[in-house]
């Protein structure tokens, strides 16, 4: 699908198509996101489909998909490429005795790319999702800003290297720390909450279209009232999905004994669990 004169309405239509349910806010974000060539930031608890929704847009405009997965340490070469050594060396080794061959050493077949480069040369229209940017030091928030903002890398002996595709660049995080304001300036900014009872409802029904109605409504409802708790681990829309998955297959007559028996599905602590089972279904 192309985005030249694509409209709010189509990008609805597109990602429903690939499973994902919008909102006004998420599509006309999506556009501006095309029409001003922007990132987009998005922030939001776990379990909300900040990630899913990068993967759906790459999905549902044909684009190749690439991911920088950030966390604390992560280093420029992880995220650019780096020189591959051991190559160089067995090419040292075997142009001992001609020194015209050893600076060859700096070509770009000795160069291992990673995904920020390999999405800036990739010759077809692509995604680009730097995920959990918040758990990456200020230092290399400025180098992918810097990056994204002029458009090119530049690699000490290698050089320059100018984008190459129409690249959409969405940015995840969870609020560990602060971003920079230069990465807020220069993004739109998107926060995606829980979604609502009824927006929940017809998540769940896009991924199960034959999930029973009764079961999809008192799972989602009892979620919500859970996402009320204060738990360490709050249930996400994926655990809501296998949570209904679950209970629809475990064959039991009994829908408050399924409930119990796999709890564990939504739920990921322990204390959480005897809070939600005394405090929520009620039981001991």
């Amino acid at each position: 699908m192309q985005v030249d004169n694509i409209s709010i309405k189509d990008i609805d239509k597109s990602l429903l198509k690939s499973d994902y349910v919008s909102s006004r806010e998420i599509s006309t974000t999506i556009y501006l996101s095309f029409l001003l060539g922007k990132p987009m930031l998005i922030e939001g608890p776990p379990g909300v489909g900040k990630t899913e929704l990068a993967k759906v847009i790459a999905k549902s405009f044909d684009r190749d998909f690439f991911r920088i997965q950030c966390y604390e340490g992560i280093t420029f070469e992880q995220i650019v490429g780096e020189w591959n050594y051991q190559k160089q060396l067995l090419h040292l080794e075997a142009a001992k005795n001609e020194s015209n061959k050893e600076d060859k050493i700096f070509d770009e077949e000795y160069f291992i790319r990673r995904s920020l480069l390999t999405a800036f040369l990739n010759e077809k229209d692509s995604v680009l999702l730097i995920d959990e940017i918040d758990k990456a030091d200020e230092e290399v928030e400025s180098f992918l800003l810097q990056a994204l903002g002029e458009q090119e890398i530049t690699i000490n002996d290698l050089g320059t290297f100018q984008l190459q595709n129409d690249l959409i660049v969405i940015l995840t995080s969870n609020s560990q720390r602060s971003l920079l304001d230069e990465t807020k300036d220069r993004c739109l900014f998107l926060y995606i909450p829980y979604p609502t009872v009824e927006r929940e409802i017809e998540i769940v029904k896009s991924k199960i279209p034959d999930a029973d109605d009764e079961i999809v409504s008192t799972v989602v409802k009892l979620v919500h009232n859970i996402r009320n708790l204060n738990l360490m681990k709050k249930p996400s829309v994926r655990g809501t999905v296998d949570w209904v998955k679950s209970v629809s297959n475990l064959g039991t007559k009994n829908l408050e004994d399924s409930l119990e028996d796999s709890i564990g599905v939504a739920i990921k602590n322990e204390s959480d669990k005897k809070r939600v089972l005394k405090d929520v279904l009620r039981k001991g």
